[in-house]
């Protein structure tokens, strides 16, 4: 560990940190959010749907997934990209349910009409 070198400074990683709330989402974005928060509450294979937390560590996350792009804008995929890591480990399954979280997540971002 003594001999790893950083690749960056703590002060560009905050400035990278900061300029992702910059990453732009629209309305229709943060909509299609709402809607796919929503399903998971509305669900009958989650115990739990995702919580309005969830719904800002998705948008977080998709704007970094933009960013790392480098986009100043979130596009769709970039949420369907991100929603697994971000949402999967927080919704938890009905025990009457067959399928994993994976594919519960699946066939929601596919029942979820992108704007």
């Amino acid at each position: 560990l003594r001999e790893l070198k950083p690749v960056m400074s703590a002060a560009s990683l905050l400035e990278i940190q900061g300029g992702i709330d910059k990453v732009h989402v629209s309305e229709a974005l943060l909509d299609y959010v709402q809607r796919l928060l929503n399903a998971t509450r509305d669900s009958r294979h989650f115990v739990f749907g995702l919580s309005p937390r969830a719904g800002l560590a998705l948008l977080r996350a998709a704007r970094s997934w933009a960013s790392m792009a480098g986009r100043d804008f979130v596009e769709p995929a970039d949420i369907k990209t991100v929603f697994t890591a971000v949402g999967g480990h927080r919704l938890i399954i009905a025990e009457h349910s067959s399928h994993s979280v994976e594919q519960l997540v699946a066939e929601l971002l596919e029942s979820i009409a992108i704007p």
